[in-house]
Order: C-alpha cells, then sequence, then structure tokens
C-alpha cells in the first residue's frame, strides 16, 4: 500500500491543538472582554469525568458554558479540569479533547464542529467538520484549473 498524507488527521490535530492553546491561554489571564465558550462533548467518551447524576441527566451528549463562573480550569496535552456550577452546585470535569464535538465563541461569531463516534467505550474515527463543506467524507477528483481565467 502506498504511503498518503493523511490530512483529516493531521487537520483534528490542528483544531483540537488550538482548543487546547485557546484553555491554556484562559486558565493563565481568564477570558478577555466579552469571549466565552460553549463547548458541546460526548459524555460517552470513556475518559471523560463527571458526576454521577451529570451522566445520568446527559448520557450522550452535554454542553458547557464558560462564562461567568469556573473554577480550577487546567490544561493538559490531552484535555482539561475545570469546575463549574449546575443549579448552585460546583462540579468538577475532566473533558478529553478528542470528547468535543463542538466549541464555539459566540462573541467573535467562531466555532469548530468535530464528527465523533465511539464504539464500545474506543475512540473512533474523528475529522473535523466545516459548515459548509461538501460530502467531506468522499474522495474528491482532481481538477486542474488553468490560471488564464483568474487574470485580467
Amino acid at each position: 500500500m502506498a504511503r498518503s498524507i493523511d490530512y483529516g488527521n493531521l487537520m483534528h490535530g490542528a483544531m483540537r491543538g488550538l482548543i487546547r492553546d485557546v484553555l491554556e491561554d484562559v486558565a493563565e489571564r481568564g477570558l478577555p472582554g466579552e469571549h466565552h465558550f460553549f463547548i458541546t462533548l460526548s459524555t460517552l467518551h470513556p475518559e471523560v469525568e463527571m458526576a454521577d447524576w451529570l451522566r445520568e441527566r446527559y448520557p450522550d451528549e452535554i454542553t458547557i458554558v464558560i462564562q461567568n463562573w469556573y473554577d480550577n480550569l487546567a490544561v493538559d496535552d490531552d484535555g482539561f479540569a475545570i469546575t463549574l456550577n449546575f443549579g448552585n452546585q460546583p462540579e468538577p470535569l475532566y473533558i478529553p479533547f478528542d470528547a468535543i464535538t463542538t466549541f464555539v465563541d459566540p462573541s467573535v461569531e467562531f466555532g469548530l464542529r468535530f464528527e465523533t463516534h465511539f464504539d464500545d467505550g474506543e475512540d473512533g474515527d474523528e475529522a473535523p467538520m466545516m459548515e459548509d463543506a461538501e460530502d467531506a467524507g468522499a474522495p474528491k477528483e482532481a481538477e486542474v484549473v488553468s490560471l488564464d481565467k483568474f487574470r485580467k
């Protein structure tokens, strides 16, 4: 089998790295200006750590908000720990980056969406998705375009 460049996994790593870098900055300096995050994650990921009552309430996915009140934000290479308030009850969470399905900062209209599949508790294939991507999973044939049509 011929070696090929796995652009999907490279993009996946780059996007997760972007989230890690943003959260590291927030852990060190706090949220700047009006920035805040909506992070949706799969609670099916085997490395997500959360209270049993939260997992029962959100058996498939949960969206957390990092905005006004959060505590103990700590980021490592694989994910982040944070304490959030759920109904006036502080709860510690650990969220692996691979569990994140969406990351949105509405203050600047920035968002990432990932397709994540978990099979029997194991990580499956993951690929970052662009909102307007055409059938991102299907291979496309190369198209040769003449640069003449772009010249004035």
